[in-house]
């Protein structure tokens, strides 16, 4: 996940209050969430939602693997999974 500051002021400033204000956002966040896949549908960033998920599965199995690598993560082996929770 990355975190990211946003400094607005101006016009920007102001549509954002207003969307908020008048209910069609709960939050800032959402609004320029919002914006930015508006962007990405906009710039055809992906061809199709079925690439979206793909690109979401691979960022997944490489921070697993990462933390498999790292320690940060443990790989249980099927016997030592049926043993913990009981399975034959």
């Amino acid at each position: 996940m990355a975190e990211t500051l946003v400094r607005l002021d101006g016009v920007q400033e102001i549509i954002v209050e207003r969307l908020t204000e008048n209910g069609f956002f709960k939050t800032k966040s959402e609004v320029i969430r919002a914006g930015i896949l508006g962007l990405g549908k906009e710039y055809k960033i992906f061809n199709s939602l079925e690439d979206v998920e793909k690109e979401l599965v691979i960022r997944k199995m490489q921070k697993i693997s990462d933390e498999i690598d790292s320690g940060k993560r443990k790989v249980f082996s099927e016997a030592e999974v049926k043993k913990k929770y009981g399975f034959k």
